[in-house]
């Protein structure tokens, strides 16, 4: 019996698109003479769909959408996820399913037990869990289907109180099948070998893995399918960030002799600012893109500074949309240095993309003579240095609005978790492209921008970060330098220390209490902000709820 995987990038609600891609899919398993072809879960209706699942009409179309696809089954049984009705009047309307179909029919379906509440998930807001759990009988073997979480309960504290294949196992099963949708973090490829190497070790017998690649909206799905046999060795690992097909014929995995291979799974602990770079430049480069292809979008508009972030987000920009297809923007005040704008051209001249140089002096100086018999008086503060940074956003939203671009946003997550930012100025733009990327990890992605030649000029990475609206002003006036500041807030965002952890570790106590005063009392910023790239393990946005008015640590 030789499976398939069938690792595509599926698009939520476009019935339409994904049901020709699991068609093509089909076509192209059949040549490869595939028994069996498995696709990733929800993938008729993309993942996450959320509230979309509340409406009628499109159950309705993902109930056609299998109808459309069991037509194509006569010789190969086809594997795909969509919701299921509940036919239980107790419980939730739908479940979360995988359907089996083969010779045209809907031979079984399979609910998935365990639903995600937690992060980026919110799966029991919509489905009821499995209460039954059977194997599919195929050409002589029994396959063990689940879906995505339903193999991630083990270890010495589980998350749930039940674990799927362990009533599967009861039923003697010859495989292990999963059906996923699991969200990219830079942590997460190793995490899912440990996984899926731990349910071999348990359960003895082989495992097909086939996840989701692509984009929606924040989240990334990477890929990476695997197929391990009954020692817990890889078999095959497909292709990160792109769509694939691979496959291997089961009785060749099927021997469980031998030692099954044993862990090299080291949980990040801390914040290294090179550590998965180049996925995490991959990763941000398909958000863009997909984006602006999912939304129709084909062209982006930026703030080019001369500084880190706005250089590395125009070189993803250029490299996920094409060079003619980003506009930068260079807007310098009075406090801009010269060879920041210098610094801005070179890098536009070596992208060779269209960029615009408005000086906006004089349209500073008009808002603060309007400003200035309101202003009483009072010295020069912050209200004239984001005066500044809300004319740029002003201006970027006005050549957005006359030629249709979006505007893509170049605050990083240091920034953000800290409030250094000006809402509606430079806290403006459609989609953040760096928003879950550490300002150290900012520098890395810049070094490996440059890894084949000098792409962003060696001064925008040598100079002091500084976002230029006072004289002289440097970030290191108002925040912690940040090579200790980003291990500071990894430790309390993505890892959920409280203050006594954190100085345990040897960070400095008063540091730590100003530290997360700032994160805590500028949640209000990040609550109007745009969709944010999700690369981390913990990104702001949807993965990430805290109380606006919340009092705690601030």
């Amino acid at each position: 019996m030789k499976i398939i995987l069938a690792q595509q990038n599926y698009h939520v609600g476009n019935f339409e698109s994904n049901i020709q891609k699991i068609l093509q899919g089909i076509i192209d398993a059949k040549a490869q003479g595939a028994d069996l072809v498995v696709f990733s879960e929800l993938c008729v209706c993309g993942y996450p769909p959320r509230d979309f699942l509340e409406f009628e009409d499109f159950i309705q179309k993902s109930y056609a959408a299998i109808d459309t696809i069991k037509a194509h089954t006569h010789n190969i049984a086809v594997l795909v996820g969509g919701p299921a009705r509940n036919p239980q009047p107790e419980g939730k309307e739908l479940f979360n399913a995988a359907w089996f179909l083969y010779e045209g029919e809907v031979k079984q379906v399979i609910h998935k037990t365990l639903l995600p509440t937690y992060d980026v998930f919110d799966e029991y807001r919509y489905f009821e869990p499995a209460f039954a759990w059977n194997v599919i009988p195929f050409k002589g073997k029994k396959l063990a289907v689940t879906i995505c979480e339903d193999i991630w309960n083990l270890g010495d504290n589980p998350l749930y109180r039940i674990c799927p294949m362990d009533q599967l196992i009861e039923q003697q099963p010859d495989v292990m099948i999963n059906l996923s949708a699991s969200p990219f973090d830079y942590t997460a490829a190793e995490q899912r070998k440990e996984i899926i190497r731990a349910n071999v070790r348990k359960y003895k017998i082989p495992m097909f893995y086939s996840c989701t690649v692509g984009s929606q909206t924040e989240i990334v799905f990477d890929g990476g399918s695997l197929i391990f046999d009954a020692q817990g060795n890889i078999v095959k690992e497909m292709p990160y960030f792109e769509e694939a097909m691979d496959g291997v014929v089961l009785e060749d995995l099927l021997p469980a002799n031998g030692v099954v291979a044993a862990s090299d799974f080291t949980p990040v602990t801390e914040l290294l600012p090179e550590y998965k770079i180049e996925r995490i430049y991959q990763a941000l480069v398909m958000g863009i893109k997909d984006y602006f292809q999912k939304m129709g979008f084909t062209k982006a508009i930026l703030g080019s500074s001369g500084g880190i972030d706005s250089a590395v987000t125009l070189a993803l920009a250029v490299e996920a949309l094409g060079k003619e297809n980003v506009r930068a923007v260079l807007m310098p005040s009075p406090y801009s240095t010269e060879h920041s704008v210098d610094d801005a051209v070179a890098l536009s001249k070596r992208l060779n993309n269209p960029y615009d140089l408005i000086r906006i002096n004089d349209i500073y100086e008009m808002f603060l003579q309007t400003l200035d018999p309101f202003f009483m008086g009072l010295p020069f503060n912050v209200a004239e240095e984001n005066t500044q940074s809300r004319i740029r956003g002003n201006l970027l939203m006005a050549l957005s609005n006359k030629f249709g671009y979006i505007l893509l946003n170049t605050s990083n997550k240091s920034e953000l978790s800290t409030g250094y930012g000006t809402l509606y100025g430079d806290m403006a733009g459609g989609l953040s492209v760096l928003g879950d990327v550490y300002k150290m990890q900012v520098y890395s992605l810049a070094r490996y921008i440059n890894r084949n030649g000098e792409i962003i000029p060696q001064n925008i990475i040598d100079k002091a970060p500084s976002a230029e609206l006072r004289p002289d002003q440097k970030d290191s006036d108002s925040l912690p330098d940040y090579a200790i500041l980003d291990k500071l807030l990894y430790q309390y965002i993505e890892r959920r220390q409280g203050p006594r952890e954190i100085i345990a570790q040897g960070f400095d106590a008063a540091l730590v209490a100003r530290t997360l005063k700032m994160v805590n009392n500028n949640e209000y910023k990040r609550n109007q902000f745009c969709p944010i790239i999700r690369v981390s393990s913990k990104a702001f946005g949807v993965g990430r709820r805290v109380p606006i008015v919340g009092k705690y640590l601030s």
